[in-house]
């Protein structure tokens, strides 16, 4: 049983250094081409990815489109998910870090973006386009801490892709720094307190091997 965790290429929002949340930012140059050879590096590991699941968010939906292409898997199952949308940083989505840094100290901004229970001041009002039409707007956020992030990415992850994994399928997960930091607490048990210790590089794919019990086999990065 296989899982290929990926965070999407660089964003508009990461070389800007703001703070992006469930902003629908594109990918820079930059982050394209890391997905090209994200898929590159895939498809020269042999593995056939066989369902591919993304945020509702284009820089994780073009990011997972090019690993598939590159990786020869552009026909396979896709499946567009909120529940691994970035972590919604409330009030502070669109603010510059480095400003925000300024303003309310180091320490509190670090607390902000690795603390596990830090909640983050919440929107007034969210602004959603349609793509969010469909759902029951109280699921929806105003803001996450990162353990609220992680209850919706284990939502999926035992509704949707443990079956997956179990039936034999190599599963594709293309998602965000918070959403696939939480996952990767959750399957490697990492205490909270070492939360902030765990590093999510662009584009980078990471493999999972599991035995038949979802007991992590092997990790490496390709």
């Amino acid at each position: 049983m296989k899982l290929i965790l990926i965070r999407h290429g660089e964003s508009e929002a990461n070389f800007a250094n703001y703070w992006t949340g469930w902003l629908d930012v594109d990918l820079t140059e930059k982050g394209v081409q890391q997905a090209r050879e994200a898929g590159r590096r895939i498809k020269k590991a042999n593995l056939a990815i066989d369902c591919a699941y993304e945020s509702m968010l284009k820089r994780s939906i073009k990011t997972a489109q090019l690993v598939l292409e590159e990786a020869e898997a552009s026909f396979v199952p896709e499946f567009k998910t909120w529940r691994l949308n970035e972590r919604h940083y409330g009030a502070l989505v669109g603010k510059n870090k480095t400003e925000m840094t300024q303003q309310f100290g180091k320490e509190q901004v670090q607390k902000w973006r690795r603390g596990f229970d830090e909640v983050p001041p919440l929107a007034k009002e969210n602004y959603f386009d349609r793509r969010y039409d469909g759902f029951d707007r109280r699921l929806l956020p105003k803001g996450e801490s990162l353990r609220m992030t992680s209850e919706r990415v284990l939502t999926l992850w035992q509704d949707q892709i443990v079956p997956r994994l179990k039936s034999g399928q190599t599963v594709l997960v293309c998602g965000h720094g918070n959403s696939l930091r939480a996952l990767i607490q959750y399957l490697e048990q990492i205490p909270v307190d070492k939360v902030d210790e765990i590093d999510v590089p662009n584009a980078t794919p990471i493999l999972y091997t599991f035995d038949s019990l979802l007991r992590i086999e092997r990790r490496i990065e390709l």
